[in-house]
């Protein structure tokens, strides 16, 4: 929900701008296979729902009230998932679940204590460390790195808003890769978004896709980076159109838009996320405003798809969040009801 700290907070700047918004054939070779292979495949599907496992789980300090609780949104290999609470007062914690199921909850030194404020985990990679960012006393968001032995690094890209420049200015670190290295963004003083990469010494590097926005709510946010150092993300231009962008760990960076993709007011092209192999599956916005899903694969080709059930009104349609090495997409749709469900789409 793979939904990360740039895409959290995207989402929310276009909410407050702007109120919107699986198959399995098989083919019988004979009339005995064509009678025993939905046999077989119902008995397989049996055993698998069988052995399919589903675990809830609330965090400690999980407030119970509306929109407080526990956000789950980072799992590692070893089945580490790290998150966040908001706790009854609105407060924000992070926390660590180990695969025996317990709990270490943490709030980064300077997490702020008021509504609104405080500490958000939103990945872990294999080695245990944890990136996110808090916010302060005064709104202004920073990252930080927990290590596994549970020591925090935070830290501030330079020339990102400070203190009293209003609400989420600052650095937000949300995606860390295997090796350390941390993908974000930024905002200046003038809210406007820088991408930037935090190398696992602590370097930190800044970008700008080519042809990012200046203003209030525009420019560069990295949506993931993968393990190694791919980044991906979108930008939003001068006239508050997406489109995206892929940038190699030497720095080229390559844009693109999604034949299809509208070119009005928060329409266009949205990366979401980045697989092993350079992949990139995301959403993009019609000139309806419907929303579809895509995949661009690392050399550049473009398959789109809608989800069954997808509703064709503005702000409904197809969503993709994550897509693993396999180009598994995962991601959820609003029907014509402005209802959301969860898909799998497969190869």
């Amino acid at each position: 929900m793979k939904t990360q700290c740039s895409k959290t907070l995207r989402r929310k700047r276009n909410e407050n701008n702007m109120k919107s918004r699986i198959f399995i054939s098989i083919s019988a070779v004979t009339l005995l296979s064509a009678l025993a292979t939905p046999l077989r495949l119902a008995a397989q599907d049996s055993q698998d729902c069988k052995r399919a496992k589903i675990v809830t789980f609330e965090a400690p300090q999980s407030g119970t009230g509306l929109g407080q609780g526990t956000r789950a949104l980072g799992i590692n290999p070893s089945g580490a998932i790290t998150g966040f609470t908001r706790d009854a007062s609105n407060v924000r914690h992070g926390f660590l679940r180990a695969r025996d199921g317990a709990f270490t909850m943490f709030d980064a030194p300077g997490a702020g204590t008021g509504p609104g404020q405080g500490t958000r985990a939103y990945s872990i990679n294999p080695g245990g460390a944890i990136a996110g960012w808090y916010s302060d006393a005064s709104g202004v968001v920073h990252g930080y790195l927990r290590a596994r032995d549970g020591s925090f690094t935070t830290f501030d890209v330079p020339g990102s808003g400070g203190a009293g420049t209003g609400p989420f200015p600052g650095t937000s670190g949300s995606f860390i890769n295997p090796a350390g290295a941390i993908a974000g963004f930024y905002t200046d003083a003038n809210y406007a978004a820088h991408g930037f990469v935090r190398a696992a010494d602590g370097t930190i590097t800044t970008f700008d896709a080519p042809g990012a926005g200046t203003g209030d709510g525009q420019g560069t946010f990295s949506a993931g980076i993968n393990p190694v150092g791919t980044i991906e993300g979108s930008f939003l231009d001068d006239t508050n159109v997406y489109h995206s962008y892929v940038r190699a760990p030497d720095g080229t960076i390559t844009t693109f838009d999604v034949p299809g993709a509208g070119t009005g007011f928060m329409q266009g092209t949205i990366a979401e996320n980045i697989n092993t192999a350079g992949d990139v599956t995301g959403q993009y916005v019609d000139a309806s405003s419907v929303n579809h899903g895509f995949l661009r694969s690392k050399h550049g080709d473009i398959t789109t798809f809608d989800a069954p059930g997808a509703g064709t009104g503005s702000g409904q349609g197809t969503i993709p969040i994550s897509n693993n090495p396999s180009d598994a997409i995962t991601g959820l749709y609003y029907d014509a009801n402005n209802v959301a469900h969860g898909f799998l789409r497969t190869r």
